[in-house]
């Protein structure tokens, strides 16, 4: 699948997450593109996708290689890796990426600690350079505000050159479930629905995500989530 594509993946220094936030012109990026393993790092592949490539660079850095050792491992076995684009962070906060020579313009990539960025057939560099200063303001925000905020940003410098479609933000956690999974698959829109979608869970999820059961608490905070998920009046 061809996800010409602009996204982030990122990681705060404070709490250790990891996330991504991704967009493009074809439906449900959500679902192939973005690949989070807490404790271990996050992981796009876009571009000609294959999501095979983003298991096989999470199981290189749990072994302990580097993201650019990880990404050089992935690829070594993958005849299309002129195609591929790869964004990595792992849980140290070492950024690396890989863009194909094949891969359509504008593309590129940047790196630095606790972030990487790229894209593909984008409108032009600044998509990449906005988001870029756009996460660097948004130092002091939670990691889903802050990989949203470049992302919002990437968006309004022009983003996909072929339009809009969908955009997905995700950020992992400690248990089994995610702390954010959030979709938009088919919208004229997709960033713009997004933060409207986040704006809600912020009130409405999140709390509930932060009272459900976990590994050391089984039952979770029950008397929370009744008072969260009751009927409304």
């Amino acid at each position: 699948m061809k996800t010409n594509t602009f996204s982030i993946v990122g990681r705060d220094a404070r709490s250790g997450l990891l996330g991504i936030a991704i967009a493009t012109r074809v439906p449900a990026v959500g679902a192939i593109c973005p690949f989070v393993r807490h404790g271990i790092g996050a992981v796009t592949t876009q571009a000609w996708t294959n999501p095979y490539l983003a298991p096989a660079v999470l199981d290189r850095l749990a072994a302990g290689d580097t993201p650019a050792q990880a990404i050089a491992h992935a690829l070594a076995a993958d005849p299309g890796r002129a195609v591929r684009q790869l964004g990595v962070v792992d849980a140290q906060g070492r950024a690396a990426a890989h863009t194909g020579d094949r891969t359509d313009p504008w593309q590129g990539h940047r790196t630095g600690p606790d972030y990487s960025i790229q894209g593909n057939m984008l409108v032009g560099e600044a998509v990449l350079a906005k988001m870029e200063d756009a996460f660097a303001a948004a130092a002091g925000e939670e990691l889903g505000e802050r990989l949203l905020t470049a992302l919002e940003a990437g968006d309004a410098a022009g983003g996909d050159r072929r339009g809009r479609q969908s955009a997905a933000l995700r950020v992992g956690g400690p248990e089994i479930y995610p702390l954010v999974d959030l979709r938009v698959d088919e919208h004229t829109d997709p960033v713009g629905e997004l933060r409207r979608i986040f704006e809600v869970a912020k009130k409405e999820l999140f709390p509930a995500i932060a009272a459900m059961p976990t590994r050391d608490n089984p039952a979770g905070d029950m008397d929370r989530l009744r008072k969260l998920l009751a009927p409304k009046s």
